[in-house]
């Protein structure tokens, strides 16, 4: 259906009722998308954006584990986007100990174009047979009389809509406005969600005269607070998304004007030309401990699916698509969109990356805790190969001779390093409870309480302020 067509069918019919109603065209709610519409339900996707500006989304354009997404939209049909694909490395600036510290990154990694790859997104999922209705703005959730989600009220182009559909999937970012709506009562949906949980973020694409040489490495810098850093990620060789970030649990920061003092003070940017600028917000926590309430599914962004230690969320956000989609599937073939029907879909989030990224979070956790100095100090006395292993796996193997080698190298930091060392026994354990994540909503509660437990000692070891 082509655009126009479609405006023309939204406009004349204001109560639509296909099987799944999806709200945001961005990754998660793409690979939803696609995934039920492949397996014959009709599905539409709800975008505020125009159809042009539809896939144009903040973000570090880092997409990790590019070898290995869902293929219910071809690899094949991403690839175009991917306009670096020569990264193998990272490269922390820490100015505080005059020192460039590089780590691997396991896995295949590619820099994209962010639009191409939003594009490409929605194009798959059309190409599925998603309808995508633009320009629609989501006002309400609509329930039963026993509190299951029904369909979603919006406003397009002025005029009102309402979408009843047997799921509704939220795939609308960060701190969704679909998870106000909700009455989530009597379901285990989580709700211990709030801004400190999150991060800030701006970014540039900035237009270099010559190649920067480290073309094969994504640049990270930390601010002069812990809360904060600066990122340099190369699209090309002159072609570099250049942001700041900071954790909402700290004073704002001016993102704009410290970006491009930073930006001022490095010679490879003389006579830059910046040709986009965008901000959003993005989780900095773990994942929602339930993502499902009778009639509705939350994913990716929406739901707590990021690395809190890197921000990268495209992967996870796809896998999330796919799993809420067949999940969707099964629950449509049996008719009733129950939360024991749906709770598969938490599982397969827990087991694939989930219980991971929990317990990346007490390592976020306990860098709101640490002094600035300390913590460059140790990150410089690191090995690259257990920096990496700490950022990307959820846990590192910290023995007595990295500790000796960090002591000597940090020119005393132990106190630092003897709290990392605790905090990654504290890691273990909620690696390990999450591995152990319920298979059915009734044993959640003591499944959360033992969690809240091991939380206690994370807080207790780290000195940080509750997070949750």
């Amino acid at each position: 259906m082509s655009s126009m067509e479609q405006s023309a069918s939204t406009t004349t019919q204001r109560e639509q009722s296909p099987d799944v109603v999806v709200v945001g065209a961005g990754t998660a709610g793409c690979y939803a998308a696609a995934t039920i519409a492949n397996a014959g339900y009709e599905v539409v996707i709800l975008e505020r954006k125009t159809e042009e500006e539809a896939g144009h989304i903040a973000c570090g354009d880092a997409l990790k584990g590019a070898d290995a997404f869902p293929e219910v939209i071809p690899k094949t049909q991403l690839q175009p986007a991917f306009t670096n694909t020569d990264v193998d490395h990272g490269r922390f600036e820490i100015p505080q100990e005059d020192t460039i510290l590089e780590i691997p990154i396991p896995g295949e990694l590619a820099v994209i174009d962010r639009l191409e790859y939003g594009k490409r997104v929605i194009e798959g999922a059309a190409e599925a047979g998603a309808t995508f209705h633009y320009d629609t703005v989501v006002q309400d959730v609509v329930h039963d009389g026993t509190g299951r989600v029904t369909g979603v009220t919006a406003i397009s182009r002025g005029d009102p809509y309402t979408y009843e559909a047997d799921l509704v999937v939220d795939g609308a970012g960060s701190l969704s406005l679909l998870q106000d709506k909700v009455d989530f009562t009597d379901s285990t949906f989580d709700t211990n969600v709030n801004y400190a949980q999150f991060c800030s973020a701006y970014r540039e694409i900035v237009h270099v005269e010559d190649p920067v040489e480290w073309s094969d490495a994504l640049v990270f810098k930390p601010t002069e607070r812990a809360a904060g850093y600066l990122w340099y990620f190369p699209r090309t060789e002159t072609e570099i998304n250049a942001g700041l970030g900071f954790q909402m649990t700290e004073q704002p920061m001016k993102l704009v004007e410290d970006l491009k003092v930073d930006l001022r003070n490095r010679p490879e940017f003389a006579g830059a030309r910046v040709e986009d600028k965008l901000g959003a917000a993005l989780p900095t926590r773990r994942p929602y401990d339930s993502a499902v309430h009778p009639g509705f599914v939350a994913v990716g962004d929406a739901a707590g699916h990021v690395n809190p230690t890197t921000g990268g969320g495209i992967a996870g956000a796809a896998y999330a698509g796919k799993y809420a989609g067949e999940q969707a599937i099964e629950a449509l073939e049996e008719g009733e969109m129950s939360e024991d029907l749906l709770w598969r879909y938490n599982e397969r989030v827990m087991d694939h990356y989930g219980a991971r990224y929990a317990a990346l979070d007490v390592y976020n956790i306990l860098s709101t805790a640490v002094d600035v100095d300390d913590l460059m100090g140790l990150l410089a006395a690191m090995p690259g190969d257990k920096l990496a292993e700490a950022l990307y796996s959820g846990s590192t193997d910290i023995g007595m001779k990295l500790k000796l080698e960090a002591l000597l190298k940090s020119r005393g930091h132990w106190g630092t390093i003897w709290n990392l060392y605790q905090t990654k026994r504290c890691a273990d354990e909620i690696l390990t409870h999450y591995e152990a994540y319920p298979s059915s909503p009734d044993a959640l509660e003591t499944w959360q309480a033992e969690r809240d437990e091991l939380m206690e000692k994370v807080y207790e070891t780290t000195g940080a302020d509750p997070k949750y």
